[in-house]
């Protein structure tokens, strides 16, 4: 009896310091999730960029930041403009090729701005459909952009392929990337253009969809320099649009919205709401006003949870 006392007792001090020891990596909040693709919108890059663009972080260290949480991370480039057919094409070639080096058999996709489209165009209609666990989109203009159609609109036809041409040449330079079309990449965000998209891109019914958005609260030059600007013009077009006025300077929150809408970050009382560039921390323009990396866990956590 005393021999399977003390077996019993060695058994128990083991058998907790092997749960101790394993509890360093399962503790992590992301640890046993699928690996989480992090899809850039329009104008964006991934870490595989090889442009003077990749000085500069996209996605401001959360892809860092999920790591440590116990997630594994790929934030892969796409054409950075082009339509969302286009790059949902290279998105889905891209994670085949990787799952496939990895051993990996499903992902989660977390797609900002034109990210979410052609992530959606991918699982849809592409052979990335069955890997995929959830998709998330943040800030995703699932309806149109007003400023796409007023852009698509003030710009007089004839000018239209001067302008693209100059810009589809500045961004090939800094990007380091060819077949950039501008145009295609407009004509993706527009209200007709997004009608047609979603007409042939139906959700993956093996698929969860999730959304997350946020708005500015007050017009603020201060909390955001640049969509600031843009923001008035946004409201207009939503509101001629029927999107409404709330807007994060380039999405109205009405457009923001696709499959289980779960809300967005919380900023304190001093903070004009959450731009466009700050829901994804581009830049890092986001971590002064509100918890980026608590947002970040939050929309991961769901992920995982949805697996």
């Amino acid at each position: 009896m005393r021999k399977l006392s003390i077996a019993l007792l060695v058994a128990f001090l083991c058998g907790g310091q092997l749960f101790a020891s394993g509890g360093g990596s399962s503790s992590k909040p992301l640890a046993g999730s699928y690996p989480i693709v992090l899809s850039h919108g329009l104008f964006g890059w991934g870490n595989d960029n090889t442009g003077l663009i990749n000085l500069l972080s996209y996605w401001g260290g959360m892809d860092s930041y999920l790591q440590s949480q116990g997630a594994t991370v790929y934030a892969p480039a796409k054409t950075a403009a082009q339509s969302n057919e286009n790059r949902g094409a290279e998105l889905s070639s891209k994670v085949l090729v990787y799952m496939a080096a990895n051993g990996f058999s499903k992902v989660h996709i977390l797609g900002h701005s034109q990210g979410g489209l052609d992530s959606r165009y991918a699982v849809s209609n592409l052979a990335l459909g069955p890997k995929v666990s959830t998709l998330t989109t943040l800030n995703t203009p699932h309806r149109g952009s007003p400023i796409a159609d007023i852009i698509t609109t003030v710009l007089p036809d004839w000018i239209k392929p001067f302008v693209a041409a100059i810009l589809n040449v500045f961004v090939q330079l800094v990007w380091n990337e060819s077949n950039q079309d501008v145009l295609a990449a407009l004509g993706s965000l527009t209200a007709s253009g997004t009608a047609l998209f979603n007409s042939h891109t139906p959700d993956n019914p093996n698929v969860k969809y999730f959304s997350y958005g946020s708005y500015i609260t007050i017009p603020d030059l201060i909390q955001h320099p640049l969509m600031g600007i843009i923001q008035p013009a946004c409201i207009a077009g939503g509101l001629i649009n029927g999107y409404g006025g709330t807007c994060d300077g380039l999405v109205p929150y009405s457009s923001l919205k696709w499959g289980t809408f779960k809300g967005g970050p919380d900023y304190g009382l001093f903070t004009t709401g959450v731009d466009h560039l700050q829901a994804a921390n581009t830049l890092n323009s986001g971590k002064t006003w509100y918890d980026v990396e608590g947002y970040f866990l939050k929309m991961m956590s769901n992920a995982k949870a949805n697996q």
